[in-house]
């Protein structure tokens, strides 16, 4: 009897030791959020800071060797000195300002039309089976194709330029909402059933929150593709009707053949969408990945 029960007390035991080191583990992610601050600016700050001035380097270097005329290829300094003519000008902000509130605009219209379509496409298989291929043909299409046939159907309109983010950015939102559904264990849509969640419940409770992993992913595809959409829609439809957006500035830089301005409104472009990904997606990501117990994935 007193064996027995030794060998009780030892299971116990045993079966504490164990949940004691499961609690540890689900404690750590939290413990280990608390990053300090300048060892977050090392590992996310630097390296990106230290690439840029080395990029910057190897491009004074070009230019001191000479590679090409100055006037196909200014230095960084004369890149600069375009940007400060801007800020001096009072164009620099209101031009960034034109492209991205349009961009914004589009895309969270686009963020409608994709999520309602792929959900509608995730629950009627038939027509699935009909308009997927469409659809994933339409997001392999460059946008820049679809702007002539905009411009004849809307003239030089800003319709055309949303008809190009639209057309450019729906498709790979809703591809991204159908991979996302796709990879949903069937075993939550029972359990989401049997707790009574159907219908629109049971698309805000169960389907997309656990479809958000793919979702997130084509809403970051999508929003690649209405900025891109964006900018080839102002390259071509570039009227004074429209307003100066970033697009227009470049296609005006070009025809006055000043490639210090080309850079530095291609340099503009680039920084609003790293601004976009660093500020919106990225957080979106991380809380994603923390509400899943993979704080540590990123």
């Amino acid at each position: 009897m007193a064996a027995g029960e030794t060998v009780t007390t030892r299971k116990v035991q045993e079966t504490a030791a164990v949940e004691a080191g499961l609690d540890a583990l689900d404690s750590a992610p939290a413990g280990s959020a608390r990053t300090p601050v300048g060892r977050l600016l090392r590992q996310r700050l630097l390296p990106p800071v230290v690439a840029v001035v080395l990029v910057l380097l190897a491009w004074q270097a070009a230019y001191e060797a000479e590679l090409r005329p100055d006037y196909l290829l200014p230095s960084p300094a004369d890149v600069g000195r375009a940007l400060s003519d801007q800020w001096y000008e009072g164009t620099l902000f209101s031009t960034v300002w034109t492209s991205m509130e349009r961009g914004a605009l589009g895309f969270a219209v686009a963020v409608l039309i994709g999520t309602g379509t792929g959900l509608l496409l995730s629950a009627l298989r038939p027509l699935r089976v009909a308009v997927g291929p469409v659809l994933s043909g339409l997001q392999s299409l460059p946008s820049v194709a679809w702007v002539p046939a905009a411009v004849v159907w809307f003239g030089l309109t800003d319709a055309t330029i949303y008809a190009v983010i639209l057309l450019g950015a729906v498709p790979s939102i809703a591809n991204g909402l159908l991979t996302g559904v796709d990879q949903v264990p069937p075993l939550y849509l029972r359990a989401g059933r049997v707790l009574g969640a159907t219908g629109a419940a049971r698309v805000r409770y169960v389907l997309l929150p656990a479809a958000l992993p793919g979702y997130l992913a084509g809403l970051k595809q999508g929003w690649a593709f209405s900025w891109r959409s964006l900018m080839a829609a102002e390259l071509i439809a570039s009227s004074p009707e429209l307003g100066l957006g970033l697009g227009q500035l470049l296609e005006n830089a070009r025809s006055y053949q000043d490639m210090a301005l080309v850079l530095a409104t291609i340099g503009e472009i680039l920084v609003v969408g790293i601004a976009v990904d660093l500020l919106l997606f990225a957080p979106l990501e991380r809380r994603m990945l923390r509400s899943r117990g993979l704080a540590g994935a990123r």
